[in-house]
């Protein structure tokens, strides 16, 4: 696969890459992979979601709040 960057874009990825102590390649397939493991990580989170509320489990709203609250402060 390839991809193509503006010249900007390039530069960019290369001060990032720098500053890691990184080539742009390794930053890049690393940064592929982390958002691929996220992404199956929030799909898993949804399905499981919506076969508790299939299930009829559901939780009050102060507590989905304070699960927000945690999840946004990392």
């Amino acid at each position: 696969m390839e991809v193509h960057l503006t010249p900007e874009q390039e530069a960019h990825l290369s001060q990032i890459a720098q500053h890691e102590g990184k080539h742009p390649e390794q930053l890049i397939a690393e940064t592929v992979l982390s958002l691929l493991d996220e992404d199956e990580s929030f799909r898993l989170a949804v399905q499981q979601g919506l076969a508790q509320a299939d299930a009829g489990v559901f939780i009050e709203e102060e507590e989905m709040d304070a699960r927000f609250e945690k999840m946004m402060r990392g």
